[in-house]
C-alpha cells in the first residue's frame, strides 16, 4: 500500500496547501515588465480579506486556510500601497509571520494604512510583534526560544478568537522574540509557559497571536481563523471556485476586447485550464499553438493533438521545433540555462507564429503561484529564490506581447477544481504535471538526443507500472530522471558501464511541500526490472527518498 497518498476528490471549493488566489489577471508591460491587471471591475460585494507577507514560510499556508473557509484573499507584500489595495475593498487584514526582529535596522514593517482605516487586523508570530511595535508596545529578544508545540492558556473566556474553543489548546509555536509590554489599549488574552503575552487584543478588532494557526500542528487552527473571519470581519463565506470562472471570464473580455490572443498550449493541466478559461470568455478570438520542443515525453504529440484538435474544437497549431530547441541547449548543463534558454525560446516562437495570424495582442500561458514564489518575481519579493521558472524567471526582459496569466495565483489544486467547474474531463484533469522545460531538466547534464531516447523509455515504463497499480492519481507526480552518473554492473556475464536511472515519485497538495511515495516494493522492483531489460545504456536504478523541503520535487 502506499502511504501518504491523498486521492483527488472532487470538492465544491478549492483548498490548496498555499492557496494564495489573486483575481488578478496579470499582463506584461510593453517591454516585458510586470503590472497588475486593473481590480476596479471586481464585484464590490466580495468578501476579501488581505494577507501582508512578511516573508514568512507559512504565508501561503494561510491563505490556504482562508480560502477553504470559502473567503477570498490576497498575498501582498508589505509595503503594498493602499492605492492597490483599495479596490479590493477589503474586511480584515492579516499580518503573517517572518524571520525578521522588528526591532532591527530596516526590518519590515505593516503599512500605516492597515492601522489608519480601522478594520479588524490578526497578526500572526512577527505580525504581531510588529503591531506592538509600531502602536507603542515592546518587543524583545526572548530568555526561551519557543519552537515547536506548546499549550495556549485563555485569560479570559471572552475573547471572540476562542469562541467554541476550550480554555487551553495546543498550538505551534516558531519565534525567538516576544511581547514584552503590549501597546496602549491592548490587554493579554492569552499566555504560554513561556511566553507571558501570547495572544493580546483590543476592542477595534485588532488582535495579535504568537502561535502558527495556518499550520496542522494546530489542531484548532482553522477554528480560530474562521472566527476571526466570521465573527471579527464579518464575512459569510461565499467564494467558490465557480466564482473565480465567472469573474474570470468577466475580466478576460473586458481586458481583451477584440483584440486576439494565442495560447502555449502544452496538454498539461494548467494550459489547458488556461485555453478553455479564455476560449470561454473570447471564443474564436484564440488560437493556440502546440510547439514540439524536442523535450517532450514519448507519443506526447500525438496525444496533445489527437484531445485538444478532435475533442475541444479548439483552434489549434502545430509547430515542430525539435532542432531549434536542441541546438540552443547543446553542450548546456547549467539548470537555470536550460530554463532560461527554454523560457526565451519559446516566447521567441510564439512571437514568429504570431505574426503569421495578423496582429495579435496577447500572448496567454499556464503560469501558476508556485513558479512565482519559487522564481522570487517581483510580487513575492519577500520569498527567497528557489530556482528559475521558464514562464516566470525564464522570460526575456524584452517581449514584444503582453502577458494574459489568469492563473498566475493558483495553485494546482485550485486549478484543478477551475478545470472541473469549466467541464474539462477528469482524465485531463487530474493528469499529472508535467514542467515546461520538459526532460531538459530531467536530465543531469548536458542534453542530447540519445540521453532523450535513453530517458523516454525509462519514463515510459515508470508511468506504464503506476497506471497499472492503480496508484496514478494518488501521487503528485511520478517520473525518471536520467542522472549523470554511470556505473558498473554485469548483464550477460559481461562487465557494463550504464548510466543510472532515478525513480521520484511523490504525493503533495499544491506542490510547494512533498513527502517522497512510499511505493510498494513489488511496484518499484517492475519498474526496475522492466527499465534495465528494456532500456538500453542503463544498468541500475535508484529510488529518491527525499521529501520537499529540503528537496525539489525536480531535480533540476
Amino acid at each position: 500500500m502506499v502511504r501518504n497518498v491523498n486521492k483527488p476528490t472532487s470538492r465544491r471549493v478549492a483548498t490548496s496547501d498555499d492557496l494564495e488566489v489573486s483575481a488578478y489577471l496579470e499582463i506584461a508591460k510593453e517591454k516585458g515588465g510586470q503590472e497588475p491587471y486593473s481590480q476596479q471591475d471586481l464585484p464590490g460585494d466580495r468578501e476579501t480579506v488581505v494577507i501582508i507577507d512578511f516573508g514568512s514560510q507559512y504565508s501561503r499556508l494561510i491563505a490556504r486556510r482562508v480560502r477553504e473557509s470559502r473567503v477570498y484573499c490576497e498575498i501582498l507584500p508589505y509595503d503594498v500601497p493602499w492605492e492597490q489595495v483599495a479596490p479590493l475593498k477589503p474586511r480584515g487584514v492579516i499580518l503573517s509571520g517572518g524571520p525578521s526582529s522588528v526591532y532591527e535596522p530596516d526590518a519590515p514593517l505593516t503599512p500605516p494604512w492597515v492601522f489608519e482605516k480601522r478594520m479588524p487586523v490578526l497578526g500572526i508570530c512577527y505580525g504581531m510583534q510588529a503591531m506592538a511595535h509600531q502602536l507603542g508596545g515592546k518587543v524583545v529578544p526572548g530568555t526561551k526560544r519557543e519552537y515547536g508545540h506548546a499549550v495556549l492558556h485563555q485569560n479570559t473566556a471572552d475573547a471572540s478568537l476562542f469562541r467554541g474553543l476550550p480554555p487551553s489548546i495546543p498550538v505551534w509555536m516558531s519565534h525567538g522574540d516576544q511581547i514584552a509590554e503590549p501597546p496602549p489599549g491592548f490587554k493579554p488574552l492569552a499566555y504560554t509557559d513561556n511566553s507571558p503575552i501570547a495572544v493580546m487584543g483590543n476592542d477595534r478588532g485588532l488582535i495579535g497571536i504568537q502561535f502558527h494557526p495556518e499550520v496542522a500542528h494546530t489542531p484548532q487552527g482553522k477554528a480560530i481563523l474562521q472566527n476571526f473571519l466570521y465573527d471579527i470581519c464579518g464575512c459569510k463565506g461565499t467564494w467558490t471556485a465557480g466564482n473565480f470562472v465567472s469573474e474570470g471570464i468577466e475580466r478576460i473580455r473586458k481586458q481583451v476586447g477584440e483584440g486576439k490572443v494565442i495560447c502555449a498550449l502544452s496538454g498539461g493541466v494548467d494550459s489547458a485550464v488556461t485555453a478553455t478559461l479564455i476560449h470561454r470568455a473570447i471564443g474564436e478570438q484564440l488560437t493556440c499553438i502546440f510547439v514540439n520542443n524536442g523535450l517532450l515525453r514519448r507519443e506526447e504529440p500525438e496525444r496533445v493533438l489527437n484531445t485538444f484538435q478532435r475533442n475541444m474544437k479548439l483552434n489549434l497549431s502545430y509547430v515542430d521545433a525539435t532542432e531549434r530547441f536542441l541546438g540552443r541547449l547543446k553542450g548546456v548543463t547549467d539548470p537555470e540555462e536550460k530554463r532560461r534558454i527554454v523560457g526565451e525560446e519559446f516566447i521567441r516562437l510564439f512571437e514568429r507564429e504570431a505574426t503569421h495570424l495578423g496582429k495579435v495582442d496577447f500572448l496567454a500561458q499556464g503560469t501558476l503561484y508556485p513558479d512565482v514564489i519559487e522564481s522570487r518575481a517581483p510580487e513575492s519579493k519577500a520569498s527567497a529564490k528557489i530556482k528559475t521558472h521558464h514562464n516566470v524567471g525564464g522570460l526575456p526582459k524584452q517581449m514584444q506581447l503582453p502577458l494574459l496569466e489568469p492563473l498566475r495565483y493558483l495553485f494546482k489544486d485550485e486549478v484543478r477544481e477551475v478545470g472541473l467547474t469549466l467541464g474539462l474531463p477528469e482524465e485531463m484533469v487530474y493528469r499529472q504535471p508535467f514542467p515546461g522545460p520538459g526532460l531538459a531538466i530531467r536530465i543531469i547534464g548536458d542534453v542530447t538526443p540519445e540521453k532523450l531516447e535513453i530517458l523516454r523509455g525509462a519514463d515510459w515504463v515508470v508511468m506504464d507500472e503506476i497506471k497499472a497499480a492503480n496508484l496514478y492519481r494518488q501521487l503528485w507526480q511520478s517520473f525518471a530522471v536520467l542522472t549523470d552518473t554511470r556505473a558498473v554492473g554485469v548483464m550477460g556475464d559481461f562487465r557494463t558501464y550504464g548510466y543510472v536511472i532515478a525513480i521520484r515519485a511523490v504525493t503533495s497538495e499544491d506542490a510547494m511541500t512533498a513527502d517522497w511515495a512510499r511505493l510498494p516494493y513489488e511496484v518499484l522492483a517492475r519498474i526496475s526490472n522492466r527499465i534495465v531489460n528494456e532500456v538500453p545504456n542503463v544498468n541500475r536504478v535508484a529510488y529518491d527518498i527525499t521529501s520537499k523541503p529540503p528537496g525539489t520535487i525536480e531535480w533540476e
